[in-house]
């Protein structure tokens, strides 16, 4: 009977070299995302040796500044129109409808003759009048009177002119009985979609919304657009609750739009939760948003190497003094790195705003590619052990079965018999 050993040292020898020499190609190692590394040579480098070419993305450390600059350009309604007054003036325009009453100072004059008899007072109403689309009403005696752009005051004056060479101390009230061109809309999420005339009191943008029945729903996933003139600005609903500086007023021809949007961002690296994750709330700082995602995982993260993804505006780019701009287009594709290991940088984050869709990654800490280098020596130890062992076992088993001492399976690596 011969049996043989396997040369098991030296396949083990072969396999942990090989293992070595994989892990320091740096290739096959399973990783959730870039190391800290791949970001500092990226933010150094060139697609290619064309010097001209611009980098693939902004690479900014989180700074105080930084913070600052961010925090300016928030979606907020204040600031975003240059129209910043309190209640607008509001005039007439075409298709509005007005009333007008004449006075003279006596009898005899142009619309009140001597002889008229008994009246209560030397005044005429005319029917009412329909702002034409030339932007005029008409007045017997006094002709086309300019109303678009006007004001009722400056109507009245317009009429008395007209007629002062012809009446006897002329006098007009104007009034608007129906406002149809200076309107404002309030649509989208609100209970009653409401088309109300702007009034000279002035009414911002709560009460808009108070006019349409409020909310259909609660506001922390809510939005509310302002479009006036072909500008549009954006805000969540609960940053004109507790932000009063964007409850704006609401002028002539606006359009306010609500809507519903949850806020998400992805997480992904070494936290204790990967994947989408709401903010469940209008506003989210990047600690609560490393907090929902469950932290920084102790035995992985590498402190040092938080980034966060974002695309910002060009303006906000150029603010922040990042000298990439890769695209022509208004977004700039921006990295954010904050080094946690600093105590200041645990207040910037508490102070860093998140912004909906944005991708928060943290880096594995050096060390893990070690532990992951020598699971995999174990795994593939294990897995040369396993039919080693197996055939082993079968030997002793046959062994067993002939009657034969079962040790002599397990002499040398030639035959012994």
């Amino acid at each position: 009977m011969a049996a043989y050993r396997p040369n098991v040292v030296g396949i083990g020898v072969q396999a942990i070299v090989g293992l070595a020499l994989l892990a320091l190609s740096g290739c096959g190692m399973p990783i959730s995302g870039p190391r800290g590394e791949a970001f500092e040579f990226a933010a150094t480098s060139r697609l290619s040796a064309d010097d001209s070419k611009p980098l693939p993305y902004c690479l900014v450390q989180v700074t105080p500044r930084v913070v600052d600059v961010v925090n300016r350009h928030r979606e907020r309604l204040a600031g975003q129109f240059s129209d910043r007054q309190g209640p607008a003036t509001v005039q007439i325009g075409i298709g509005d409808v007005l009333t007008v009453t004449l006075f003279e100072s006596a009898a005899g004059g142009l619309f009140f003759p001597i002889e008229g008899g008994l009246r209560n007072g030397n005044f005429l109403t005319l029917p009412n009048q329909i702002v034409d689309n030339k932007g005029d009403i008409t007045i017997p005696y006094a002709g086309p009177i300019r109303a678009a752009g006007h004001t009722p005051q400056e109507i009245q004056t317009e009429i008395v002119d007209a007629l002062k060479n012809r009446a006897l101390e002329p006098q007009a009230v104007v009034t608007v009985v129906e406002r149809r061109n200076a309107m404002i809309s309030v649509l989208g999420e609100v209970n009653a979609a409401v088309r109300f005339p702007a009034s000279s009191s002035g009414e911002r943008v709560l009460d808009a919304i108070s006019r349409a029945g409020g909310l259909r729903d609660h506001g922390q996933d809510t939005w509310v657009m302002v479009d006036r003139n072909h500008k549009v600005a954006v805000a969540p609903f609960e940053a004109l609750v507790y932000e009063p500086a964007n409850n704006i007023y609401v002028r002539a021809q606006d359009v306010v739009y609500v809507y519903k949007e949850p806020q998400t961002f992805l997480a992904f690296g070494a936290t204790g939760k990967q994947g989408q994750v709401q903010f469940e709330a209008w506003r989210l700082t990047l600690a609560e948003g490393l907090a929902k995602a469950g932290g920084l995982l102790d035995d992985r993260a590498e402190p040092g190497w938080v980034f966060l993804y974002r695309s910002e505006r060009q303006k906000v780019a150029q603010e922040l003094g990042a000298k990439c701009a890769v695209t022509d287009g208004p977004y700039v594709p921006v990295i954010y790195e904050i080094d946690l290991r600093s105590p200041p940088s645990m207040f910037l984050a508490t102070q860093f705003p998140m912004r909906n869709k944005d991708v928060i990654y943290t880096s594995n800490a050096r060390s893990v590619e070690g532990t992951k280098f020598m699971n995999y020596v174990r795994l593939f130890n294990a897995t040369l052990q396993d039919p080693i062992n197996t055939a082993i076992a079968a030997y002793a088993l046959k062994a067993a079965i002939h009657g034969t001492s079962s040790s002599a399976v397990l002499l040398g690596g030639t035959p012994v018999h």
